[in-house]
């Protein structure tokens, strides 16, 4: 086993599936929480999913008992110095992390894996936080974590390769897909996700079609199992909002749309009406231009920057947002030409350079060629 005991900060949705999939792995859980009722709902949640995977005949009665004993609530912080890898996992701000964080350092063994599960914030700023910089991280799970493979992991500036490959050793045991990438604003996945649902909210606020319509045209757009809007109810739009918000540094291609905003901050959630009739043939046509252009156009800057590769991007986007046709692999379908039109629209209105990695459209998916500041670079030699 890759450790003896895992500490989670934080027994909300998310670090109760971590747990859940942890425990199923033969990973005993510490679960920690301020509050002893949230704590306990936690393992309760744990129970009923144990028991539907039984139901399921994915998991004997043994083993879900073995599972659910491998779970120990607690509302004290001091029981992370028990573990061998601590992550956190509570309210997405960084405040109320810098806190935790601190609390963390006072009582972790001087040598655990410390990770959090930010969507968003920078893990660098947040190491200030970590008594031992070098042994911090981030793992972003994906929700529901009990069930979605994917995890970002994300190593900070002063993170050693020994606690990265740790980190990694540890997720896979658990059976989860990793993908590395950048420490940069919205990691891999949220990046090009926030772009995406933002402008099917930008859209929907221009009255170009229902929420039904929107959704629809956008599934056809990547070929996805549910469109943005129903992605956004599952993960909550106010927390979709916030991670749009985090954003912010990158300028205002990424500023959320009114209607993200007005939905987010009253914890709303999008009503998916089913359309009486086929969409208009102008407007359908509109919608899976835009967000087609707005996902590539982020998608593309990513590459550029380096944040990760195109084979991560199309991973998380088959398995994280349940694209049948990721937006690597479209883009090198529709060709270049094709991909440059799409762009250019977001281009000419947010005052953005088109993308360099543009050239590269047509073997983005199959081809490890990286291109930055205009010169091609194959594996790190350059090409040009």
């Amino acid at each position: 086993m890759i450790t003896r005991r895992l500490a989670i900060v934080g027994a909300g949705s998310i670090g109760t599936g971590i747990a859940i999939n942890a425990a199923h792995h033969g990973v005993h859980v510490v679960l920690i929480d301020t509050s002893a009722a949230i704590a306990e709902r936690a393992k309760r949640r744990a129970a009923e999913v144990f028991s539907r995977f039984v139901s399921n005949n994915g998991m004997k009665e043994r083993e879900r008992a073995a599972a659910l004993s491998r779970i120990e609530p607690s509302t004290s912080i001091a029981d992370v110095t028990r573990a061998d890898v601590v992550i956190e996992s509570v309210y997405e701000s960084f405040a109320v992390k810098a806190a935790v964080f601190d609390e963390i350092s006072r009582f972790a063994q001087p040598d655990a894996l410390i990770a959090t599960n930010t969507s968003g914030l920078r893990v660098s700023r947040l190491a200030a936080h970590v008594a031992n910089p070098g042994r911090f991280l981030g793992l972003h799970f994906f929700s529901p974590a009990e069930i979605n493979p994917v995890v970002e992991l994300v190593s900070a500036e002063r993170t050693t390769g020994e606690t990265a490959d740790l980190a990694r050793a540890l997720l896979q045991a658990t059976r989860r897909v990793v993908l590395p990438c950048k420490d940069s604003p919205g990691f891999a996945l949220n990046r090009f996700f926030c772009a995406y649902s933002n402008e099917a909210a930008r859209l929907l606020g221009e009255r170009v079609g229902t929420v039904g319509e929107i959704e629809r045209a956008a599934e056809d757009a990547f070929d996805a199992a549910a469109g943005p809007f129903r992605v956004l109810n599952l993960i909550k739009p106010g927390i979709n909002l916030d991670a749009i918000r985090n954003l912010a540094e990158l300028g205002a291609f990424y500023a959320p749309a009114p209607k993200m905003v007005e939905i987010g901050e009253t914890g709303g959630t999008f009503e998916v009406d089913r359309p009486l009739a086929p969409m208009d043939e102008v407007q359908y046509d509109t919608v899976i231009r835009r967000v087609r252009g707005a996902t590539f156009l982020a998608v593309l800057q990513e590459l550029d920057e380096e944040v990760a590769d195109a084979r991560v991007l199309d991973t998380g986007a088959k398995l994280a947002f349940k694209f049948s046709r990721p937006p690597c692999a479209l883009m090198d379908s529709l060709g270049r030409r094709a991909v440059e039109a799409l762009v250019a629209p977001f281009v000419a209105r947010y005052g953005v350079a088109m993308p360099v990695s543009i050239a590269l459209v047509g073997r983005l998916a199959t081809d490890r060629t990286m291109v930055r500041d205009g010169a091609t670079r194959v594996q790190g030699r350059s090409a040009s």
